[in-house]
């Protein structure tokens, strides 16, 4: 069983000077260090630009010191003053490019040309935008269906660029939307939309400077969210308690040394942040909720039979809430032999937990992809919420739901109708203001786009951001079926493997990075906006000259290649392309909350989206917050392979130099890694269970039964606190074993959390 232990006193902490020295490697790395001091002087401040790595919230009291240092990596890494140049191109074939590390291909610096594939050459070659936008256009509409096209979208994208990206898909005739999302938090908007009406987080920055509890679960904000720290620590600070669930024992989660506070920095010193870790079963999270509900029960029962104050909040339950009836019959059903067994965690600790949440009048359950890459994520979160119900804690003041997403604007995307299943009304809404009938048929997900490539459904693929081919699972299937179609497209800061995997078509198009001046053609700068996890949206204006004189903004490209496409009969694409403040004004129109939109985004911090379920108004088809009354899964993938000697379960996550498929660096400093990436994170018992020693190498096989052989060869075993039969790499390097059919129940998101694989052990070899 894990145990719950307080953070030691004497432990290494995140943040501090290490986070600054690294800091500042990166920024004299990039070899423009004083412009990247600049800009990020002007980081998600009101008059600068939104940090283009995580979607944490701004503060409203803001400082000049609103970033950390991934943000310094993001940033760094966007204002390089290296490029890859058409010089690149004509030295390197394609083929020869697609033997770099996906290090070695962004660190080459910033694309600075529109580049055609020559397939006789196999090169990429200068072409202009104007012969780019009629090639795309000619590809596009040479296709039998608008079906046939596959529009992929990044969470880094704008909401302006967004809108008009999907606004040029549905005139153009197809949903076929893919976008990060669902990879990573599609069971949140899903599980929660079922629950709550809505799939976004309940909570707003503020809240966390009132909650007595904060439940941290799935998460490792150190290396995702680095700014959250800081909310945790003045949380830690003034007395609440920080409950994490998390199945690797996490430096950030336990102690971090804040570098805005100066004497805290002089004496070298630190704060814990969790009062109490857990460290479930790789699966386990929705038995360790069913649990504490159980025990909430229990204690609510003992409270009413002795005439005490009731445990449950009964007036919100009446009030808001459906299901409670079948929800605690299914609990009381749920035995706590089959909690701890799934869980791996004894009733004791569980109950421990739940007398936190009992004690506290105000909590927020936060969590990542921790919970949402499983079989079963949806129905976890769906449990998670059920139980935050009991005791009221959504919609009101320092509690409720918090989903912590990862790229700057994911959520804003989604809001934006990046979505391969829109609702009726949105649709509705874009046939009023724009006067076209939109597809009514759901599109493909990223899983679905895929599948539709490898069977030669879909013949052309867009890509607005992002590294499609290493964020995918089953990576090994993925360079067949983008070189397979007709087209693709991608439209980037910087060169990435998903561009050395030409179609007979093929483009990469220049964006402006989010660091940069946007310009139009009359000299006004543009403004941009974005949606945090918070659903505060706010504007972003780039300060840094472009890193070259043909670089257009992610607006111009789609623009240009929508006039190209299908003209201007239905919008003029131009014309927003000339002036966002016209794409905000049929924002405004299409969708609700924005309201007087290029006015409140021009305040400082910009303005709150709003949240029904947040107003405790929940736009269900019940009108009320719903309870869950799933069981718990017959069995995880943890269970079902905990007897075989060398059979484990994989989770893959980010090493700390790395945001998402962007590599920055060879290290992880949290977790003890330098100069190398093909590591595994294994508890020490297993390393004897195998008869191996720390440092063997081991190659990793992954599911088969579909026939399809899966294998990471000569990965380094590392003793680290994780629970027994558990194991824990990298991505992208492990997508290979994410079979692409195992997908979670209603999210079709890959299961990179709970993945079945064998280890064996080279003998002989390990590793210098």
């Amino acid at each position: 069983m894990a145990n719950s232990t307080k953070a030691h006193k004497g432990s290494k902490a995140a943040g501090g000077w290490p986070a600054l020295l690294a800091s500042g490697k990166h920024l004299v790395a990039s070899g423009a260090p004083l412009a990247g001091i600049h800009a990020l002087s002007k980081a998600n401040q009101a008059d600068g630009f939104d940090c283009p790595g995580c979607a944490w919230g701004d503060p409203e009291h803001g400082s000049s010191f609103e970033f950390c240092e991934n943000g310094v990596k993001a940033v760094s890494w966007e204002a390089t003053e290296r490029r890859s140049g058409p010089s690149l191109f004509e030295q390197h074939s394609v083929a020869e490019l697609s033997g770099w590390s996906d290090y070695d291909l962004e660190n080459h610096g910033r694309l600075t040309k529109p580049m055609r594939y020559n397939a006789e050459r196999d090169r990429y070659e200068p072409v202009s935008w104007e012969d780019a936008f009629a090639g795309i256009a000619e590809r596009l509409n040479a296709l039998e269906s608008p079906d046939q096209a596959e529009f992929y979208t990044s969470g880094r994208a704008s909401n302006e660029a967004a809108f008009v990206y999907q606004l040029f898909a549905r005139i153009f005739g197809t949903n076929n939307m893919p976008d990060c999302s669902n990879m990573c938090h599609e069971a949140s908007g899903v599980g929660l939309k079922q629950a709550i009406g809505i799939g976004k987080g309940t909570v707003r920055l503020e809240d966390f400077e009132q909650a007595d509890a904060i439940f941290v679960v799935g998460q490792n904000p150190g290396t995702n969210h680095p700014r959250m720290l800081g909310d945790l620590r003045r949380a830690a600070d003034r007395g609440a308690r920080i409950v994490v669930f998390n199945t690797l024992r996490e430096r950030g989660l336990e102690r971090f040394a804040d570098p805005q506070r100066k004497m805290e920095m002089i004496r070298n010193g630190s704060a814990p942040i969790a009062s109490d870790y857990y460290q479930p079963n790789l699966g386990g999270d929705m038995a360790v909720f069913r649990g504490m509900a159980k025990a909430v029960l229990a204690k609510d029962r003992q409270a009413r039979a002795a005439g005490s104050p009731p445990i449950l909040d009964d007036a919100f339950i009446a009030e808001h809430t459906a299901g409670l009836d079948p929800y605690i019959a299914m609990v009381d059903a749920t035995e706590w032999h089959d909690i701890e067994d799934q869980a791996g965690l004894s009733r004791t600790e569980i109950e421990q937990a739940a007398e936190i949440y009992m004690a506290s009048e105000r909590v927020i359950c936060t969590w990542a992809m921790g919970i949402t890459q499983h079989q079963h994520s949806v129905i976890t979160i769906r449990e998670i919420a059920s139980f935050m119900m009991l005791r009221g804690n959504i919609g009101r003041p320092g509690a409720g739901l918090c989903p912590v997403r990862g790229h700057s604007n994911v959520q804003g995307d989604r809001t934006m109708g990046i979505n391969e299943k829109p609702p009726a009304a949105f649709l509705d809404a874009l046939e009023r203001v724009f006067g076209f009938a939109p597809p009514r048929e759901h599109g493909n997900s990223t899983i679905g786009a895929i599948g539709a490539m490898l069977s030669g459904e879909a013949r052309a693929f867009i890509g607005l951001g992002g590294n499609f081919a290493r964020a995918v699972p089953d990576s090994g299937l993925i360079a067949d079926a983008l070189r397979g179609l007709d087209l693709t497209v991608h439209i980037a800061t910087k060169l990435n493997a998903s561009h050395t995997m030409p179609g007979r078509h093929a483009y990469i198009l220049p964006c402006l990075g989010r660091t940069e001046i946007d310009e139009n053609a009359e000299g006004r700068s543009q403004l941009v906006t974005v949606e945090d996890s918070m659903s505060m949206v706010h504007g972003s204006a780039g300060i840094n000259k472009p890193a070259s004189p043909e670089l257009r903004s992610e607006v111009a490209i789609i623009a240009g290649i929508a006039e190209a496409t299908i003209g201007s009969h239905v919008v003029d694409f131009p014309a927003l392309a000339q002036d966002y403040d016209r794409i905000r004004d049929l924002i405004e129109k299409t969708i609700p909350g924005f309201d007087g939109f290029n006015a409140r985004v021009r305040k400082p911090r910009g303005f709150y989206l709003g949240n029904a379920a947040g107003e405790r108004r929940f736009e269900t088809t019940t009108g009320k917050a719903n309870f869950n009354d799933r069981p718990l899964p017959d069995e995880t993938v943890f269970q079902a392979r905990r007897n075989g000697h060398n059979r484990f379960v994989l989770q893959t996550m980010r090493s700390h130099d790395q945001y998402n498929t962007t590599i920055y660096g060879m290290d992880d400093r949290y977790r003890g890694v330098y100069g190398e990436r093909k590591v595994i994170f294994i508890n020490p018992d297993d390393i004897s269970r195998l008869g191996a020693s720390s440092g063997d190498l081991i190659d990793i096989v992954g599911p088969e039964e579909d026939g399809v052989r899966r294998i990471a060869e000569g990965f380094r075993l590392i003793s680290y606190d994780i629970p027994r039969g558990c194991i824990a790499g990298y991505f992208p390097e492990l997508n290979v074993l994410v079979p692409l059919a195992s997908v979670g129940e209603l999210s079709e998101t890959p299961t990179s959390k709970s993945i079945p694989v064998t280890l064996n052990r080279r003998i002989a070899q390990s590793a210098a």
